[in-house]
């Protein structure tokens, strides 16, 4: 058993380096993209500076890693605790990848994947949360932060609690608003970029 566990964690992690950004950056533009706007790998820095139809891939490819790492995790491990092993696996290896210099993304993607496939309903009810608080706020930022912070108590409420379980989602949602640290600061200081709603939508990256 405890190879198996192992197993799973090598493979989620390693399947958290491989950063949709920076590949799709990298094939199609010819620089990482972690060299520009908000140095991110992630969705919202693909959108700012390459466009919708790139940020959409970034956005499908980092959550399929939490879906297949999930997966991984119940097909080893049979339960709905070794997915979550595999998709927290995924999430610590999008946010720091060795293969990368262990400069990554910020994990909300991977982590909604994960979670997608394994809490649907509650899922829905956050990204609901997240739309609503990006429209009222155009901070995508203050969004993720309040899924990251909504998703385990909505999973702790809503199903038989399980200590392991809760354990796990409190780590993803901690890790979350850890790896949003630097927008938190430029928040407090009136430093945050706003989604331009209007410029995005002539863009299609």
């Amino acid at each position: 058993m405890i190879i198996k566990v192992l197993l799973v964690l090598a493979v989620g992690y390693l399947l958290g380096n491989f950063s949709t950004g920076v590949v799709l950056s990298r094939k199609t533009k010819g620089f990482d993209i972690r060299d520009y706007g908000s140095k991110s790998a992630g969705t919202t820095n693909m959108l700012r500076v390459l466009g919708r139809a790139s940020a959409a891939l970034t956005l499908v490819g980092d959550m399929l890693k939490g879906i297949v790492a999930g997966l991984i995790g119940w097909w080893l491990l049979g339960d709905r605790m070794g997915a979550l092993l595999g998709g927290v696996a995924a999430i610590v290896g999008h946010d720091f990848p060795v293969l990368l210099h262990f400069k990554g993304g910020k994990g909300i993607a991977t982590s909604f994947g994960l979670l997608l496939m394994l809490y649907p309903i509650q899922s829905l009810i956050v990204l609901a949360v997240f739309i609503a608080v990006v429209a009222l706020t155009r901070y995508v930022s203050v969004g993720s932060i309040a899924c990251a912070v909504l998703y385990p108590i909505i999973v702790i409420a809503t199903t038989p609690f399980d200590a392991r379980v809760a354990a796990l989602m409190v780590c993803v949602g901690v890790l979350a608003v850890f790896c949003h640290r630097a927008n938190i600061r430029r928040l407090i200081e009136g430093k945050e970029n706003r989604l331009d709603v209007s410029k995005l939508k002539g863009r299609k990256g």
